[in-house]
């Protein structure tokens, strides 16, 4: 896994295959459309910064009913098989703090699309979970 400039924190291995097990777990959810485990993955609020179909920043928070319900009409029924193929740079900033970029390949019935995209990770109780989506073109699902 690629690795950004020094923060300051330099990551254990094993910190490192955490987040990589996070991202499979949240993968296969998304790829399920298993929402509900999605949301799981999460702390609420969720930050969420993008852009919108204008082109203006926009912002917002939601709480789990906003992501489920919002999350469930972007990825759809489920009718098609969907797969990732995505490589994550996280960056720590500490042992519970991470911002991850991730350049992902997302197939979904016979579509492909080129994704980029950060999070921003914390550490609770021993587990990461995602606080901070970043990502362009949600804006107008932010208003």
């Amino acid at each position: 896994m690629p690795q950004l400039p020094d923060t300051g924190y330099r990551p254990t291995s094993d910190e490192l295959a955490s987040v990589q097990a996070w991202f499979a777990d949240y993968d296969a959810a998304a790829a399920r459309r298993d929402i509900e485990r999605m949301a799981d993955l999460a702390v609420f609020p969720l930050n969420l910064v993008s852009d919108d179909s204008t082109g203006s920043g926009a912002s917002a928070q939601w709480d789990r009913e906003q992501f489920v319900r919002t999350m469930t009409e972007v990825m759809g029924d489920g009718g098609e098989d969907t797969t990732f193929e995505s490589v994550r740079t996280p960056v720590f900033l500490g042992p519970a703090m991470a911002v991850v970029f991730s350049d992902s390949t997302m197939t979904a019935g016979g579509t492909t699309r080129q994704l980029r995209y950060a999070d921003i990770l914390v550490k609770r109780d021993g587990r990461w979970a995602f606080q901070t989506m970043m990502q362009n073109g949600w804006g107008d699902n932010l208003r």
